[in-house]
């Protein structure tokens, strides 16, 4: 089933830059490039994305177990392999199947005039599934840890074997995932007699081995626990693939993967008074390619960068990215929840992807006081952010997941809904996994403060006026080589695949 079509913002094969305001839709204001980084249209860039898989059962979609719901997604360095968690402590591993040739040969012409290429390469299967966490009680805090599954990162992969790291609130597994060859045998000299009874053979005979069924299983190696007093909120694993970080509410942890029992503590930020506490630490990650650089983000909308070179207790950042060039107008009750970042990535050409409540943020690792581009996500709500906080929704933490180039960020929001930004092209996209069909894309460009909230008033009145703030999508996934994204709704999985739009040569 194939997600509708991208409208372009002129006539197809046109090139032309839309006006200020033109494309605007129910985003809210438009994007806000900074330091001249600027957005330019062009259509034959474009992504179309069409539905691929569902995993779950979708009759049951208002009739599930809350364990049953999805908390983590992750494809694994190759993206060979998908990983969920669940709020059960359930892990699931899926494989991607093997291409269709047919399918891989022949191009799809839509009724639109666009020409595309199917990606069967992107399709998965059921792998295996195990149980990964159990509820616990802390008798001494009198605290009940839960089963759920906070975040899933894959580490290298060895002598043919998958090798995961998972966590709840408060431990971390490794685990190993691997296919066991179970061989049988027969001739074993004892045979059936003729009224149920056994008989030995009167020959010595040696049995014969017959290959049986192959089976997946997981095995715990490690158990890395005892070492954070709050809530595990990330973990990621060093690109050297001997160490990898957790991080809590407080504190950013640094373990080798071989040893459960001992672990260094890269950044303490508790006060010795806890009434001077002014922030916590929300995510934390490593650097995909430098493994002494890390970063981290906290409530206050700080995102600070840490260099290992530089001291083996990184208190002290290597960079701290603030945006000083925020509208100051904008200020309210509410503004330091919403700065809140809850999601950060690297990108390469050493930039950076953040998500606060309100914006996705892209910076440069050299620019510390403004971000490159500020892309609203949520601005159409910022009349509404009373009723948030009292329905709990201001306090959501929505990821944010990289293209492999770097070029495309993905974010969710509500109604089912997640939005796919181009930073180059300024592209948005909806994607809505209700109705398994792909909103028209708005192509945008650097617009005044003034465009930007007329047409957010105008979008707070619109569709999203009506949303079902239950129905939040907060994890997802983009493939490490292919532009496919896994996303998790509720208790359901959708896996999307795009293929790039080229203009009709009848067109040009």
């Amino acid at each position: 089933m194939a997600a509708a079509a991208p409208r372009p913002a002129a006539a197809h094969g046109s090139k032309r830059a839309p006006e200020a305001g033109e494309g605007a839709d129910e985003a809210g204001g438009g994007w806000r490039p900074s330091g001249g980084y600027g957005l330019v249209d062009c259509p034959e860039h474009w992504l179309r994305w069409n539905f691929g898989q569902c995993f779950g059962d979708r009759d049951a979609a208002e009739d599930f177990s809350e364990a049953d719901v999805l908390s983590a997604v992750e494809f694994d360095p190759t993206g060979e392999y998908l990983a969920t968690g669940d709020k059960g402590g359930r892990v699931v591993v899926f494989k991607r199947a093997p291409a269709d040739a047919d399918a891989e040969a022949d191009a799809a012409m839509d009724e639109s005039g666009m020409r595309t290429m199917p990606r069967p390469e992107s399709n998965f299967r059921f792998y295996m599934e195990f149980q990964s966490h159990e509820a616990e009680f802390d008798y001494l805090k009198s605290l009940e840890i839960e089963e759920k599954i906070n975040e899933i990162a894959w580490c290298p992969s060895s002598g043919g074997s998958l090798f995961m790291l998972t966590t709840n609130d408060k431990t971390v597994k490794l685990y190993k995932v691997h296919e066991k060859h179970v061989a049988g045998a027969e001739g074993m000299n004892i045979t059936e007699g003729a009224h149920g009874g056994r008989t030995v053979s009167s020959s010595l005979q040696l049995p014969r081995m017959h290959a049986g069924e192959d089976t997946v299983c997981a095995t715990s190696k490690r158990v890395f626990a005892n070492a954070h007093a709050y809530h595990i909120n990330s973990v990621s694993v060093n690109s050297d693939g001997q160490t990898f970080l957790s991080a809590d509410d407080l504190r950013i942890n640094l373990w080798s993967l071989d040893n459960a029992k001992l672990s260094f503590t890269m950044v303490d930020i508790k006060p010795e008074h806890m009434e001077e506490l002014s922030e916590v630490i929300t995510a934390a990650c490593f650097h995909p390619r430098h493994c002494n650089i890390f970063t981290y983000s906290t409530s206050r909308g700080a995102v600070k960068l840490g260099d290992m070179r530089a001291s083996a207790l990184c208190d002290t950042h290597a960079k701290l990215f603030e945006d000083e060039t925020e509208d100051a107008s904008n200020k309210s009750y509410f503004s330091e929840i919403t700065a809140s970042v809850s999601g950060v990535a690297f990108l390469p050409g050493e930039r950076m992807a953040t998500r606060d409540y309100l914006s996705v943020k892209v910076w440069d690792l050299r620019t510390e006081r403004r971000p490159l581009l500020v892309v609203p996500v949520h601005e159409h709500l910022r009349p509404r952010l009373c009723d948030l906080y009292e329905n709990d929704s201001i306090f959501d933490k929505f990821e944010i997941a990289v293209s492999a180039d770097g070029r495309h960020l993905l974010t969710g929001t509500y109604n089912d809904t997640v939005k796919i930004f181009d930073t180059v092209h300024g592209q948005e996209t909806h994607v809505s996994l209700a109705t398994m069909q792909q909103a028209r894309p708005a192509v945008r460009r650097s617009l005044d403060p003034s465009d930007r909230d007329a047409m957010a008033a105008a979008a707070a009145a619109g569709p999203d006026a009506q949303l079902d703030f239950a129905r939040k999508v907060l994890h997802y996934a983009w493939h490490p080589e292919s532009d496919t994204v896994a996303i998790a709704g509720l208790n359901n999985l959708h896996i999307y695949n795009a293929s790039r739009l080229h203009d009709d040569p009848g067109d040009v």
